[in-house]
């Protein structure tokens, strides 16, 4: 833990975060409570999306993970680019992102296997986190030693690249281009260079080969992030015309790739990257034009105290007992109310202590830094 003095941040940056990790720490059983309480169309339809497809397709619960990502891209502009023209050295901020992605690594090794001591063949090294730190560490890498005009050929020659590797490639014994779990080139890959184990045995949806289009993700945020923070305050709108039009543009290439190029989560295809970064550009633009241009920051707080401590809240749940917690204060509130709604109450609650436990931590200013 690290005491900061909370310098100027992008409010919506860290609101957007937020709201993206408000999904993981309990949105997700909240509304897929609601659904099933209510049997209202409505929230049925909410609590669909958030199930990820068995294999091909997209649903909302899908851009959690990629949106996440994008973030850490759009913010770096705001560490790492500060700190450039400020006059730091290049070779100290590439050892300091190789340093930052390589603890993503470890923390995500932690948060699969705990601290527990495991044989090698039954340690899980793919993560969530382990795809962060890589993909942020590439795609950093890219942003200190490229220009802005080579940085937008590696994004477009990665999803390129991707495309044709799997179109042309495959497993031995399936025919090329199969896009099948077992068949496909990237799965074959990761059981090749791999160590441990893979989640599903004969694929990991957070595997070796599938983060390198990651990459082209955290790009796409970089990007963003350059356009925020070179914009003049009368050139806002500006930014989010331009944000707004090239998510609109992404979407509509991802569907059209969708048709040839599936859009996969498990193998994060190049459609994939397409449709999440054009939904995540649609997002930023919605939260800064509210939050940044309107000044509208009161309702935003809430997800800005989560957003803050991100990976802190992620990695909390390997070491506390969450539901206990809730349990502890709130199981009153459970019986009190009665089925079926003492779920809901229980959700609201487990999401509440959370949130205490974050806002304590906020007017601290204590903030896990990695």
């Amino acid at each position: 833990m690290e005491t900061s003095t909370l310098p100027e941040r992008l409010y919506s940056l860290d609101a957007l975060r937020g709201f993206d990790m408000f999904w993981i720490i309990g949105g997700e059983e909240l509304f897929k409570n609601l659904g099933e309480i209510t049997g209202s169309p409505f929230w049925e339809a909410i609590s669909g999306q958030l199930n990820h497809p068995a294999w091909h397709g997209f649903a909302a619960y899908d851009l959690i993970f990629p949106l996440f990502l994008f973030l850490a891209g759009v913010a770096t502009p705001y560490s790492i680019g500060k700190q450039l023209q400020r006059g730091t050295d290049r070779k100290q901020l590439l050892l300091k992102v190789i340093k930052r992605g390589l603890i993503l690594v470890v923390l995500g090794i932690i948060y699969n296997n705990a601290l527990e001591l495991k044989p090698l063949a039954e340690i899980r090294f793919g993560s969530v986190l382990g795809r962060i730190g890589l993909a942020y560490m590439l795609a950093n890498i890219i942003y200190l030693y490229c220009k802005p005009r080579t940085q937008v050929i590696w994004f477009a020659g990665i999803l390129l690249g991707y495309w044709l590797a799997l179109t042309f490639g495959s497993a031995p014994g399936f025919p090329a281009g199969d896009m099948s779990m077992k068949g496909n080139l990237t799965s074959y890959i990761d059981r090749l260079l791999m160590p441990g184990k893979l989640y599903l045995g004969i694929h990991d949806p957070e595997g070796l080969f599938s983060t390198v289009p990651a990459i082209s993700t955290a790009l796409l945020g970089i990007f963003t992030g350059n356009l925020l923070r070179s914009t003049p305050p009368e050139g806002k709108m500006k930014a989010v015309y331009k944000m707004v039009a090239t998510g609109v543009v992404c979407i509509i290439l991802a569907q059209i790739w969708n048709l040839f190029f599936p859009i996969n989560k498990n193998l994060w295809t190049s459609s994939f990257v397409l449709q999440c970064g054009g939904i995540s550009l649609l997002l930023m633009a919605l939260f800064y034009y509210i939050i940044d241009i309107l000044g509208h920051r009161q309702w935003a707080f809430f997800f800005k105290v989560i957003g803050m401590n991100s990976i802190l809240i992620y990695m909390s749940g390997q070491f506390i007992n969450w539901e206990y917690s809730t349990e502890a204060f709130f199981g009153w509130l459970g019986q009190l109310i009665g089925n079926p709604w003492n779920a809901l109450a229980l959700a609201v609650a487990l999401i509440a202590v959370k949130w205490v436990f974050l806002y304590v931590l906020y007017k601290q200013k204590l903030f896990l830094k990695v």
